[in-house]
């Protein structure tokens, strides 16, 4: 607790610094919709992005996404990905995030720089796109935003006592406030009214919307092969994932239907070795479960191991919104208030 009194007090003098303006906030030329949330992870943020970008397509617009790419082995190069590419990203070189998004997003150029002002400029420069989409980008006060987008998981509980490193929360629960849309996830496997209380009591003027997640297609991580999600319902497997959130993943696996005979979790961006999977790979066949079932980001990072008679799945799963054309109403009309267009 001490420590995140200090930690608290370091956020609230780097917000102080940037809004006094000791520390420059940066203008793009094009309107900045940023997607983030107020944890260290696991809130849903990553299948909105894409969703919010599918739907800016569908509208006519030319979005770009700008991202850090976590964890990634060229920390400090820029890596700009354009439209249409032909070849598989390396999810070392760019990040397990940003590797999925560009598999999902072919026709949207991504760029990878933890300068996101200076990836903006170059996506604007080389793709000519009209608008940007800040990914995990709350905290990034280094450029100027015009939608402030917020995912909160209603499993998980907000609270100031829960700020790094004593919980998980990266700002207190007012910082809020400077949400314009918030979006609830995982309402499929939590009761949402609770934390919708809260945040209207810290932010009233907010545009707040539920959603869940939906299960797509499950897909064999060594063929590529895809199958429906029905293909293993009511059989034993194995859950595995290194995620923010491990329990939502685990919860919405047996909410799927299958039987879940086994849990493993690790550290959320986890870079599977032989050493760790093959261990697994013996339990699960001795379980007599018919597949390990992961999460389409872990399948990023265990595309090289190839060992196992047991096929390996990725759930590869979509955002719902209860009301996605409110949605898209209150994003187009925010987008159309910008004076960058």
């Amino acid at each position: 607790m001490p420590l995140t009194a200090g930690f608290r007090l370091g956020v609230a003098v780097r917000h102080a610094a940037y809004r006094r303006g000791w520390l420059k906030t940066r203008q793009l030329s094009r309107p900045v919709v940023s997607v983030g949330n107020i944890t260290t992870g696991g809130t849903g943020k990553t299948p909105l992005v894409a969703y919010i970008a599918r739907r800016l397509l569908a509208h006519g617009f030319r979005p770009s996404i700008l991202t850090r790419g976590y964890g990634r082995s060229r920390g400090g190069d820029i890596i700009a990905l354009g439209r249409d590419r032909q070849h598989n990203v390396n999810p070392r070189e760019v990040g397990d995030e940003p590797a999925l998004l560009a598999k999902l997003l072919p026709e949207v150029p991504i760029v990878v720089c933890a300068n996101r002002f200076r990836g903006g400029q170059i996506a604007e420069e080389r793709f000519d796109v009209n608008v940007h989409l800040l990914d995990d980008g709350f905290q990034h006060w280094a450029l100027a935003r015009d939608v402030d987008i917020v995912t909160l998981d209603v499993t998980q509980p907000l609270s100031d006592r829960e700020l790094l490193p004593a919980g998980r929360q990266r700002e207190p629960c007012g910082a809020l406030e400077r949400a314009q849309m918030i979006v609830f996830t995982r309402t499929e496997l939590g009761d949402h009214e609770p934390i919708e209380k809260d945040v209207l009591r810290i932010n009233p003027r907010a545009a707040m919307f539920r959603s869940r997640t939906r299960l797509r297609e499950l897909v064999d991580v060594a063929t590529g092969r895809a199958c429906l999600p029905g293909a293993f319902e009511g059989e034993r497997v194995v859950a595995l994932c290194a995620t923010g959130n491990p329990a939502a993943f685990f919860a919405d696996v047996r909410m799927w239907g299958y039987v879940v005979a086994a849990e493993y979790s690790f550290r959320d961006h986890h870079v599977y070795r032989d050493k760790d999977l093959l261990p697994i790979m013996q339990k699960t066949a001795k379980s007599g479960a018919r597949a390990l079932v992961t999460t389409e980001k872990d399948a990023m990072n265990l595309s090289s191991f190839r060992g196992g008679e047991i096929p390996i799945l990725a759930c590869a799963t979509e955002i719902e919104l209860d009301e996605g054309e409110r949605f898209e109403k209150a994003l187009l009309e925010r987008l159309a208030m910008s004076s960058k267009n």
